[in-house]
């Protein structure tokens, strides 16, 4: 993953996907949110996609990586991302990286989250944000905002229309931002619940273990802060759909330093495993 995003540039490597494109890969991608990884093998293969599986040697678990034509030499790269699932458990959350390389080291942040808990889906940009071309959301309500490849501000992509299919199964998510230290002084990180209001407690118990690990918190569901993310479509689409979202920004330095960055992890972990013993709960109902 780590060559994969190493190879994103600011201009070019992104083409928008059109309506009846993002379907197709939502549904070829469903089995296997659904446990049949080769039903969507095969669909996916159809529309120049692979499903590899491999183990992750600092977890000893199995993961899915289902990844487009970029991957592979010969193809096209449209820069529609990738998506990491456990396999041998059901789906039960999602960490989301939007702006892999142009927030640097979220892609990395978003592989410690994902080893984290069991049950975790990890949603992966495939194109810096500045990637694409200046174009009008067909989802938008502000049709001047946004960039072709700034996942974070569109729901014309692959990134949104997966999100969306697991937001539809009630996955709670996280999404990972980064911001310059100079940007907000004093400050390591925002915690946001997005749009919306029902991860206010998941967001306050995440505030709380960052601040335990030196993290400085501005927390927007009680104090202004910036980059606070409602205007992020994905939490958006989760606020409509009263499902937990929460949206994380941590500052460089917190990012750069091996240490801090795991200890940022490892907070998200506090909540992503309650969220992983939640669904499971609810998945076993009858």
């Amino acid at each position: 993953m780590t060559r994969f995003t190493s190879e994103f540039g600011t201009t070019g490597g992104y083409r928008p996907p059109g309506p009846a494109e993002r379907t197709a890969l939502v549904d070829a991608v469903s089995p296997l949110f659904d446990g049949n990884a080769e039903d969507a093998r095969t669909r996916l293969a159809e529309l120049d996609y692979a499903l590899d599986t491999f183990t992750d040697k600092a977890s000893g678990r199995r993961f899915a990586e289902v990844s487009d034509a970029a991957a592979r030499r010969g193809s096209a790269n449209r820069g529609w991302g990738r998506v990491y699932m456990e396999l041998g458990t059901p789906p039960r959350w999602s960490v989301q990286v939007p702006h892999p390389v142009a927030d640097r080291d979220t892609e990395r942040l978003g592989v410690k989250v994902l080893r984290g808990a069991p049950g975790g889906v990890m949603v992966l940009a495939g194109a810096h944000r500045k990637a694409g071309e200046d174009s009008v959301d067909e989802g938008s309500e502000d049709p001047g905002a946004g960039d072709a490849a700034d996942m974070a501000h569109r729901t014309d992509s692959v990134f949104h229309s997966v999100i969306a299919e697991l937001t539809r199964r009630g996955l709670p998510g996280i999404q990972l931002h980064g911001f310059a230290d100079d940007s907000i002084p004093g400050t390591d990180s925002v915690v946001s619940t997005g749009a919306g209001e029902t991860a206010v407690k998941d967001a306050g118990l995440l505030a709380g273990k960052l601040r335990d690990r030196n993290v400085k918190v501005c927390r927007a569901w009680t104090n202004h802060c910036k980059l606070s993310g409602q205007t992020n479509k994905q939490g958006r689409l989760a606020a409509e759909q009263d499902t937990r979202f929460l949206h994380v920004e941590l500052s460089r330095s917190v990012r750069a330093s091996p240490r801090r960055m795991t200890g940022a992890a490892e907070a998200i972990t506090v909540v992503t495993t309650g969220w992983s013993k939640a669904q499971s709960q609810s998945q076993s109902l009858p």
